[in-house]
């Protein structure tokens, strides 16, 4: 017999479903939430809303955005040369606290994964070959993580801008991260140096 009620189990459930939350920190976030006597419960509850019912893609480069525009693509003292690839929003926040990287970036929301269905149209590479064709774009930094869907994501985007664009130079930021390792998660001085010793991609 579950010790909990219903709305309370259905909350633990909810909170399990987050990256990073198992049972037990799941059960004493939601039983804190229902102790707390302030408003606690209804700010979250409206804060998750605002975000659900604010927050978009910017149609440029992919990033969350309130915005019809990303901050970074409105930015006129970015760089528009060079264009750096990450898999998902997080990576953009852990790349620029380094304060290293001054250009754009584009977002795939994902990484190709034939076992897990996940084609190259089902992410943003076609979006990011348009963006590229015509444009002076002098260096693309390809910084998906270094895992296999990482890997096999960095070869696909390298081949298809050499085909189909004219960019000047497409680059990996592998230096000093562990294989299997996750932007997200790196230190800002070990995400700095990748940055800084990026190397050129060559078959």
């Amino acid at each position: 017999m579950d010790p909990y009620p219903k709305p309370l189990r259905e909350l633990i459930s909810q909170l399990k479903r987050l990256p990073g939350i198992g049972e037990k920190t799941a059960t004493r976030l939601a039983l804190h939430v229902l102790g707390e006597k302030g408003d606690l419960a209804e700010g979250i509850a409206n804060a998750l809303k605002g975000v659900r019912q604010g927050i978009k893609l910017c149609p440029i480069c992919f990033n969350i955005t309130d915005k019809p525009t990303c901050v970074i693509c409105q930015d006129i003292s970015r760089d528009r040369s060079t264009i750096c690839i990450v898999e998902d929003p997080s990576d953009v926040l852990a790349i620029e606290s380094t304060h290293i990287y001054k250009g754009l970036y584009h977002v795939l929301h994902g990484l190709v994964s034939p076992i897990n269905g996940v084609s190259p149209e089902d992410i943003r590479i076609p979006e990011l070959i348009s963006r590229v064709k015509g444009k002076d774009i002098k260096e693309v930094i390809i910084a998906t993580s270094p895992s296999v869907e990482g890997e096999a994501t960095a070869h696909y985007i390298y081949r298809a801008l050499r085909d189909k664009t004219h960019v000047g130079k497409v680059s990996r930021i592998i230096s000093g991260i562990p294989m299997g390792a996750e932007l997200k998660y790196m230190d800002q001085a070990t995400l700095a140096s990748a940055l800084r010793y990026r190397q050129n991609i060559n078959e």
